[in-house]
């Protein structure tokens, strides 16, 4: 027992020597003893602040979360309501140029909140001719509506400012429907109703990007984007005599590599979309010697490919509600007339914008894949019908 203590009392003295060297060498036990100390302090404030954030987390995470999307939310609402803003602004000084009737801003307003309702389909059958029939009286409406502002405006002139209202009509709409859900998740607190506001906000933020350089665009008279299709039609017709086939749709005869070639554009340089389905539709009811149907449109652009890029493919390359791209079909499939599509690629924001320079060069390269489609894939003596589609502002024939 004795042996025991003594044996513990050299490791003690020994420790002791290991912690007691010469002055200005080592540390001494005091001083050991208080850097555990601190140490211990600091390990203990930030356990206590790790359970403090677990705690609020817990207790206050989906208020905070909630608090942040709703803040996202109102900023992009913010910006949507600048844009709508200057979008009505710059509707409402175009017109004055043109008219001085008072109460225009009143005038103004009631137009941009005009809607249409589409029809029910219940009973899908012939909801196509549905479609259209509201579709047309709203476009007649909305045309009086126009010329009762600016009496003896010229025809392209019309189109213009119709262009120009349906753009700030876009743009009141989803300003309206954007504050509808901040709004209602604001009131509500719920998680869910502010996680899509906030969830979509990115892509409506682009689209209303695009709708603002719309604006702009149909106030000047600018060609956009979308007119691709028809400027690739309007090359191939440049000289030829043209006569209106269907509404705001023209169509010239033209002589390429031996064939016959039927060219088809709505009519410019108004911003126009015309009825290419109507026009398609007479001409290979009227003739039956059509061999194909090349049709050439604007397509939107996935993510990583380059603007103004040409690809070939097969249908009916044309977009809007779809009655149109019906007409042709249902033609095309009666007549068992092969329907052959080039599309140029672009985004949304650079459809509605003022055309870009890669497109205008995409439009280059869509004119010789049209050639090299007609020589590879008819035969000389033979008729065919291009279909130039999209928006034909600032773009003649």
């Amino acid at each position: 027992m004795p042996a025991t203590v003594l044996f513990s009392e050299d490791l003690y003295l020994e420790g002791l020597h290991m912690f007691s060297l010469e002055p200005g060498l080592g540390v001494t036990l005091q001083q050991v003893s208080g850097a555990g100390t601190q140490g211990d302090i600091l390990g203990l404030v930030f356990q206590a602040i790790f359970i403090a954030l677990f705690l609020f987390s817990i207790l206050y995470g989906q208020k905070f979360q909630i608090w942040v999307m709703l803040r996202n939310v109102e900023i992009g609402l913010h910006k949507i309501k600048r844009m709508r803003d200057e979008a009505r602004q710059t509707i409402i000084e175009t017109i004055k140029v043109l008219s001085n009737k008072p109460g225009l801003e009143a005038e103004v307003d009631r137009l941009l909140e005009y809607f249409w309702i589409e029809p029910t389909s219940l009973d899908p059958f012939g909801i196509v001719g549905k479609i259209e029939h509201i579709l047309d009286t709203r476009e007649e409406r909305l045309r009086w509506e126009i010329k009762s502002l600016v009496p003896g405006v010229d025809d392209a002139r019309l189109r213009n400012l119709e262009g120009l209202l349906e753009a700030g009509s876009s743009l009141d709409r989803i300003y309206r429907v954007i504050r509808h859900y901040y709004l209602l998740g604001k009131k509500t607190m719920s998680l869910f109703v502010i996680y899509q506001a906030d969830a979509i906000l990115p892509m409506v933020l682009q689209e209303a990007k695009a709708l603002s350089a719309a604006v702009k665009a149909f106030r000047d008279g600018q060609p956009i984007g979308d007119g691709a299709g028809s400027l690739v039609a309007a090359r191939f017709m440049y000289g030829a005599e043209k006569r209106v086939i269907a509404e705001d749709t023209v169509m010239a005869e033209v002589e390429v590599d031996n064939r016959r070639l039927i060219v088809v554009k709505a009519l410019g340089p108004g911003g126009n979309v015309g009825k290419p389905g109507e026009a398609v539709e007479k001409i290979l009811g009227s003739r039956g010697d059509v061999t194909a149907v090349i049709m050439v449109d604007a397509a939107l652009k996935l993510e990583g490919e380059k603007v103004g890029e040409v690809a070939e493919g097969v249908g009916a390359a044309i977009g809007g509600i779809g009655v149109e791209k019906f007409k042709i079909e249902e033609v095309a499939k009666r007549f068992r007339v092969p329907l052959y599509a080039v599309a140029i690629k672009e985004s949304l924001y650079d459809a509605i914008s003022p055309m870009r320079r890669e497109i205008y060069a995409g439009v280059e390269k869509a004119v010789e894949r049209v050639r090299r489609l007609i020589r590879e894939k008819t035969k000389i003596g033979d008729t065919i019908l291009l279909a130039g589609i999209g928006n034909t502002l600032g773009i003649g024939q």
